[in-house]
């Protein structure tokens, strides 16, 4: 116990840490920067919805400066192949003995960070290429199967407005972001004080605060933060409810939704309120630390139903009448 109240101290401080240097160069979204931060402690999987000009990019590449960690950006396009992103075997030649043979060239896929910037812009075969990295932290080509160093994060943006020239992600694929997160716009102080911070001419430098080591045992600290009876049976059940086949489903939600999250929205539900638990130096999650992480675990994971579309009803309402139905009961 003693060395779990040391690591969420430890955690605590690094935090602050890394706010205090994201926040040289990213005005405001702090609920953002919190959702972000918790799924790197989670070791979960972010995707960033948002339109041009919010800083998306900015603040992923900020935190990885902030971090001893290594750092690859994949700007997804539409001819963007497989092998793009995860290497492929290229024909190489002993200089020495004149000898030939295949050597596997690795690509961006292999680092700590991985910015898949506007990641639907791809086709889905390239998208897929992420599929093994994300789920197994491995990368498989040909006959041999790579192990990805820890910790593995894939933080991804994309762009709500423009549709041509676009890919949805498929369901198989937002399923492994553990976070699907919405960037709005700024307010009109924050929007002031960006144009301020952008149009002068000092440059912010970010300073490194922690390395893989240290992350990898914060996350594995974690993970071993014990869970109520109560509480995990409340992210099974607010899980259930998602699904229209489900007993535990009630009549809108069989009306409204197709397809209901998940186990995996289960995990992730518990991984994400250890994570928000710890980051506020708690030792356990509860209830409320579910409900905080609910809205961006399970909105991507429900199927709304045409009669939902018809209604107007989209997936993020559904999660927050869930939410507010539980909360009364």
């Amino acid at each position: 116990m003693d060395n779990s109240i040391q690591r969420i101290e430890e955690l605590s401080l690094a935090v602050k840490a890394l706010k205090s240097e994201i926040a040289k160069v990213i005005v405001g979204q702090e609920q953002v920067i919190d959702h972000v931060l918790t799924a790197l402690f989670a070791n979960g999987h972010v995707l960033i919805e948002g339109v041009p000009g919010l800083a998306k990019t900015l603040m992923i590449s900020s935190l990885a400066q902030s971090l001893s960690l290594s750092f690859s950006r994949i700007q997804f396009t539409p001819d963007l192949m497989p092998s793009d992103i995860t290497g492929s075997d290229i024909l190489v030649s002993d200089s020495a003995t004149g000898l030939r043979g295949f050597e596997y060239l690795k690509g961006p896929v292999f680092a700590n960070i991985i910015l898949a910037d506007e990641i639907n812009r791809t086709p889905p075969k390239t998208q897929s290429a992420l599929l093994q990295a994300m789920q197994e932290n491995t990368i498989t080509s040909g006959n041999k199967t790579w192990k990805l160093d820890r910790p593995f994060i894939v933080m991804a943006t994309q762009n709500p407005i423009e549709q041509e020239g676009t890919y949805p992600l498929p369901e198989a694929q937002l399923d492994r972001f553990m976070f699907y997160i919405n960037i709005d716009y700024p307010s009109f102080e924050e929007e002031c004080k960006i144009v301020e911070n952008t149009t002068g001419g000092a440059i912010q430098q970010i300073k490194a605060h922690l390395d893989a080591e240290r992350i990898i045992a914060l996350q594995e600290a974690i993970r071993l933060l014990p869970v109520s009876e109560h509480v995990l049976k409340y992210a099974v059940e607010l899980t259930r409810r998602t699904r229209p086949n489900s007993s535990d489903a009630d009549p809108e939600i069989k009306r409204w939704v197709s397809w209901g999250a998940g186990p995996r929205a289960s995990q992730y539900l518990i991984l994400g309120a250890k994570a928000v638990a710890a980051l506020a130096g708690r030792l356990s999650p509860s209830e409320e630390d579910v409900r905080q992480v609910a809205p961006i675990v399970l909105k991507h994971r429900i199927l709304v139903s045409f009669a939902a579309e018809a209604e107007g009803i989209n997936s993020s309402e559904i999660v927050s009448r869930l939410l507010k139905g539980r909360g009364q009961a």
